[in-house]
């Protein structure tokens, strides 16, 4: 009679410097999702902004709308403690050609929920890998459902995820904090670049 293996025990990580086999592990699972870049940076060059909050409260259609985005998520004051219990971050850089940007169509909606599940996929990696405290805030709006379930309960509550922005962060002063140049793109039939970022430890 063959013995039974001894589970597989993952030992929780903490401030210990990520390896480079990890990143590119990561990456290798994220290029399936359209993310061709990972970086780890320290969240000291993550720049919060009270601007950002409004820009979602005023100018965007998802305010009081969806889940993941505000007032549901968390105020600027609030995200600030949260970030301070954080060292490590990772920045995820995606690439896409999107000429049905400002449309509320099938294929945009696509698009977003496979970058959405791959940032929450690498998240579930890390926390396998024993980064517990691993979070992610995702470079698109919540399309998991074509009309959100909000103020009732999220139908996808394991995917639930803030958006970069929702968290009043300002992704451009972050890029260019990370020495990184960021482009808007002023043509809907050019390829842009999006950001997405996982709180590590």
């Amino acid at each position: 009679m063959n013995a039974m293996k001894p589970p597989k025990i993952v030992p929780f990580k903490s401030n210990e410097c990520m390896s480079k086999e990890l990143v590119e592990k990561l990456l290798e699972q994220g290029k399936n999702y359209g993310i061709n870049a990972v970086y780890p940076f320290s969240v000291e060059k993550i720049i919060l902004a009270e601007w950002v909050h409004l820009k979602c409260r005023y100018g965007c259609s998802k305010y009081n709308t969806s889940w993941c985005c505000p007032p549901a998520t968390p105020r600027p004051e609030k995200v600030r403690k949260i970030i301070d219990e954080y060292t490590t971050a990772l920045l995820l850089v995606g690439s896409k050609h999107c000429p049905d940007f400002y449309r509320d169509n099938q294929r945009k909606r696509s698009l977003q929920v496979r970058c959405w599940r791959g940032t929450v996929g690498m998240e579930r990696l890390l926390f396998l890998e024993g980064y517990y405290k691993a979070f992610s805030l995702v470079g698109e709006c919540c399309a998991l459902c074509k009309e959100c379930a909000y103020p009732e309960d999220c139908r996808f509550p394991q995917e639930k995820r803030p958006s970069v922005e929702s968290f009043s962060i300002d992704v451009i002063g972050t890029l260019r904090n990370l020495g990184r140049s960021a482009n808007v793109a002023s043509d809907t039939n050019a390829t842009y670049n999006y950001y997405g970022l996982i709180l590590v430890e």
